[in-house]
């Protein structure tokens, strides 16, 4: 759920950075939930978060101007309270992340989104809160399963993954003579048999690690079922599995719910702190 004005801009960014080679990084501690898996990394995190900061800056400004910035005070309240109580939880997978500038803000829209760009730069759409009608253990899903993304760095993972693709593409279509119709192929048979399952993996380990936030804070992690029952009914269905970014819809609260009753124990000894 990141801006695509973001990304675009982020994959420029890369195309630069990406011939200084890449490195092998685990970017967070696996937590109860286990998430294990080495990232290959050509773009900078110092980048990212700088790209990320300028980019959540312009965007709540051009809110602020609108007048969609934080209406509500009650509500604005509320997201920020779930989320002090998440970011209170970010060490358990990298200690560094309580240190880092969040920021959280409430835009007024009718767009069911929510998202956290690198570096702890959160926002909440009115539309998720008030169509879904979300309970506090359902918003914490939500930004739990955000704040994960910004944890392990996907979007910076998912830049440097396109911008050593894209160059290999181009040099590959090049060296054969393929034209702009066989390097478009390419991009495709990439984006199939890598692109979107890698954009699979980073959904469930988003969705493992947020129901374990979610639980240490002290929200219901079985709330991540409800949520997403709620999206499909106010969804217009989903593409097919083999095409889709996202896991299917079955399978996601399968998994939700098996890691729920991983992380269970978590959330009820955090019910019975003072």
């Amino acid at each position: 759920m990141i801006l695509q004005t973001f990304h675009r801009k982020l994959f420029l960014l890369s195309l630069v950075v990406a011939l200084g080679g890449c490195e092998t990084v685990q970017t967070t501690q696996g937590g109860v939930v286990g998430i294990q898996r080495e990232q290959r990394m050509a773009v900078s995190s110092a980048a990212m978060n700088q790209s990320a900061q300028t980019q959540y800056a312009e965007l709540m400004a051009a809110e602020r101007q609108k007048g969609t910035l934080n209406r509500q005070a009650t509500q604005t309240a509320r997201v920020r309270t779930i989320a002090d109580r998440l970011v209170a939880q970010t060490s358990v997978f990298r200690p560094d992340a309580r240190s880092w500038k969040w920021e959280v803000n409430v835009i007024s829209s009718p767009e069911v989104n929510a998202w956290c760009m690198p570096g702890g730069k959160i926002a909440v759409y009115t539309g998720l809160i008030e169509k879904l009608q979300v309970t506090d253990d359902e918003l914490a899903a939500v930004m739990g399963h955000e704040i994960a993304h910004a944890l392990r760095e996907h979007a910076r993972e998912r830049a440097s993954e396109q911008a050593v693709a894209g160059l290999g593409i181009s040099v590959l279509s090049a060296a054969l003579g393929a034209g702009d119709l066989g390097q478009k192929g390419m991009e495709y048979a990439y984006m199939g048999l890598l692109g979107l399952p890698n954009s699979r993996a980073h959904e469930t380990e988003a969705d493992r690690m947020g129901v374990e936030l979610a639980a240490r804070a002290g929200y219901n992690p079985e709330a991540a079922i409800s949520l997403w029952q709620k999206m499909g009914q106010v969804g217009a269905g989903e593409p097919p599995k083999f095409l889709s970014t996202h896991p299917s819809r079955s399978d996601r609260m399968r998994d939700l719910g098996d890691y729920a009753q991983r992380v269970a124990p978590l959330y009820q000894q955090a019910r019975q702190r003072p």
